[in-house]
């Protein structure tokens, strides 16, 4: 029992990226009742986009500005992760545009614009791969993004604006997780081949523990920008008010959904962060999947502690990371086999909700029929 510390600080480690994940969760279904499967999605394209990040301040920008290498050094390391943040909350804007504002409005532009740009691509690469020449992969690639454009045209004019039933607003969400992954493996964008951060990582590497306690302080430190952004600003208000009760937020003039993208925005920039904190410094591999089985730990988290509930996903993200560790380090000892650590998170989730329904820090409330 000599290391139980290190154990301690491991699973708080592991709990707090469990946490941040969670957080993009529980914030979306707060102000929108939608489940966001494609946010653990999400914090994979952050990890690639730390790679990216890491490589053009190490590689690429120095030589053309002729500036000094900023790989490895701690300035790097926080360009990287605010890199990694933008690019993860523009990716989650994009999303609730193109996926999620379609099921509540007429919106067809930006659905056209993005989901055709990509049918159009896959269309082009098809074509490519099949010999055609480059003019008429070209024209096929156009005609594919076209068509898509014009039966989104005409499927919107067609349906009435407001809230959208709640499978279909599911559905949608994991088929936006499956466009992801399956979108991701294409050799253009980041192929099947498993990727590692560059050899000479965001800061100099640095020993076990202090990279377990690195972990723990950014994400607690992101989590407490977040609370100061709920709490403490015009928007984080204006996202309480959408939380509580959207349609009187609207009559006393907010801008749902403004709100509504900001908070996929900030949530998906706290998943991209995660990506970049445990690849970056934990320096294992990862592929366009890894975000499915830390997603849905996430999830299970975020339902742990109480959907919709912000202290509750920070606190079902800890529990889940210690339980997980303590089943690692110590279960073999008592007959419960280390490769149970998936496993664990599920049995707390079943074991919790049945005595909290709502989750530990949740809030039962009936719908009045």
């Amino acid at each position: 029992m000599h290391d139980f510390p290190q154990q301690i600080l491991i699973g708080l480690q592991l709990g707090s990226i469990y946490a941040l994940i969670a957080l993009g969760y529980t914030m979306v279904y707060g102000v929108l009742k939608l489940i966001n499967f494609a946010h653990g999605d999400v914090y994979m394209v952050g990890a690639y986009a730390g790679i990216g990040a890491a490589w053009l301040l190490g590689t690429w920008l120095p030589t053309v500005v002729h500036l000094p290498s900023l790989i490895p050094s701690p300035l790097g390391a926080v360009l990287v992760l605010l890199a990694s943040m933008m690019i993860c909350g523009l990716l989650g804007l994009l999303i609730e545009q193109a996926a999620y504002r379609p099921l509540r409005t007429r919106a067809w532009i930006a659905p056209a614009v993005f989901l055709g740009a990509a049918v159009g691509y896959v269309a082009y690469g098809i074509a490519t791969n099949a010999n055609r020449t480059p003019v008429s992969a070209v024209i096929i690639g156009v005609v594919a993004w076209a068509g898509l454009a014009a039966l989104l045209y005409t499927t919107q004019r067609r349906r009435s604006p407001g809230t959208g039933s709640r499978l279909t607003a599911l559905i949608t969400a994991i088929g936006v997780s499956l466009f992801l992954e399956n979108f991701g493996v294409l050799p253009q964008i980041f192929s099947s081949d498993p990727r590692f951060f560059p050899n000479d990582p965001p800061i100099a590497r640095l020993s076990p523990n202090v990279e377990t306690g690195l972990i723990f302080t950014v994400s607690v430190v992101l989590m407490i920008a977040l609370t100061y952004i709920v709490t403490r600003t015009r928007i984080g208000k204006a996202i309480r008010a959408v939380s509580f009760d959207a349609d009187a937020a609207a009559l006393m003039g907010i801008n749902t959904d403004r709100v509504i993208a900001f908070t996929f925005a900030l949530g998906a920039a706290l998943a991209g962060a995660a990506g970049v904190l445990v690849f970056g410094l934990q320096h294992t591999k990862f592929d366009p999947y890894v975000g499915v089985l830390y997603g849905l730990k996430a999830f299970v988290a975020a339902v742990l502690g109480g959907i919709g509930n912000i202290p509750g996903a920070v606190l079902g993200g800890l529990i889940m990371g210690l339980a997980e560790t303590l089943v690692v380090a110590y279960g073999p000892n008592v007959g419960i086999d280390s490769t149970y650590r998936d496993a664990v998170a599920f049995f707390l989730l079943i074991l919790i909700l049945l005595f909290r329904p709502a989750g530990l820090l949740g809030k039962f409330a009936p719908e009045k029929v």
